[in-house]
C-alpha cells in the first residue's frame, strides 16, 4: 500500500488487528527502548522518533520532549507530529477538545483525539501506533534503516533542546542582571549628586554670610 493512501485506511484494515506484544516488539527493536505498555508512548515523543526514522532531517528533533510529564509538554509533541504531517502532505489531523482547544493554539481538529492520548487511554495510543506501524512500513518496505542510530538521534536532540533553552535562560539572566544593575547603580547615584548639589549650596550661603558680616564690622 502506497505511503499516502496508509493515512485514510479504515478501522477494518489489517493494520488495526496487530497486537500489542507485536506493536511494543516493533517499538523496542526500532528505537531501542524497553518498553511495557502502550500507554508510555502517550507523550507522543516515540511517535515523533519513529517519523524521524523514515523522514531523516523532516523532523525537528530539538523540539521533542522525551520526558514529557504534563499534558501541556506532551501536546507540544503532538505539534511537532502534526507540522510534520502537514509538511509531508499526510491528511490525517490531530484534534483537541473544544474546551481545551481554547487553552491551546495550533493542533487542528480532525480525527486523533490528542486529550485521550495524553490521558493515557490504552485502546487510543494502540491505534494511533498501529496506524503508524503501517505507515511506516510503507513508506521503507519494512526495511530496518540500518544507518540510523535511535539513541544517538534522541541524545542529540535532547542536547541541542537543552542548549537552545540555556542560551534563552542566558539572554533573558543578563537583561535581568542589566536592569537591576541599571536600577542599584543609578538611583543612589541621582541621590548623591543631589545631596552634594544641596550641601554645596549650603556652605556657598555659609561663606558668604561670614564675608557680609566681617565686612560690616
Amino acid at each position: 500500500m502506497a505511503a499516502a493512501a496508509v493515512a485514510n485506511i479504515g478501522l477494518m484494515d489489517s493494520a488495526y488487528f496487530v497486537g500489542r506484544g507485536e506493536i511494543l516488539s516493533w517499538i523496542n527493536a526500532t528505537l531501542q527502548l524497553s518498553l511495557a505498555k502502550v500507554e508510555e508512548a502517550a507523550s507522543g515523543a516515540v511517535q515523533c522518533q519513529l517519523l524521524d526514522m523514515v523522514h531523516p532531517g523532516v523532523v525537528p528533533m530539538h523540539k521533542v520532549n522525551f520526558d514529557a510529564k504534563t499534558e501541556y509538554d506532551m501536546i507540544q509533541n503532538y505539534k511537532v507530529i502534526q507540522h510534520v504531517f502537514n509538511k509531508l502532505r499526510i491528511n490525517k489531523d490531530l484534534t483537541l477538545d473544544q474546551e481545551r482547544l481554547d487553552r491551546v493554539v495550533g493542533v487542528v481538529c480532525m480525527n486523533i483525539e490528542v486529550n485521550r492520548l495524553v490521558k493515557g487511554r490504552p485502546l487510543d495510543n494502540l491505534e494511533f501506533l498501529q496506524w503508524l506501524k503501517r505507515y511506516c512500513d510503507a513508506v521503507n518496505g519494512r526495511i530496518m534503516n540500518e544507518n540510523y542510530n535511535p539513541a544517538e538521534r534522541r541524545s542529540k536532540g535532547c542536547k541541542e533542546r537543552n542548549h537552545k533553552g540555556s542560551n534563552k535562560s542566558s539572554k533573558s539572566l543578563q537583561a535581568n542582571r542589566l536592569s537591576s544593575a541599571n536600577s542599584a547603580d543609578g538611583a543612589p547615584t541621582t541621590e548623591k549628586v543631589c545631596i552634594s548639589t544641596v550641601m554645596e549650596d549650603h556652605y556657598m550661603e555659609q561663606i558668604q554670610q561670614l564675608s557680609e558680616k566681617a565686612s560690616s564690622e
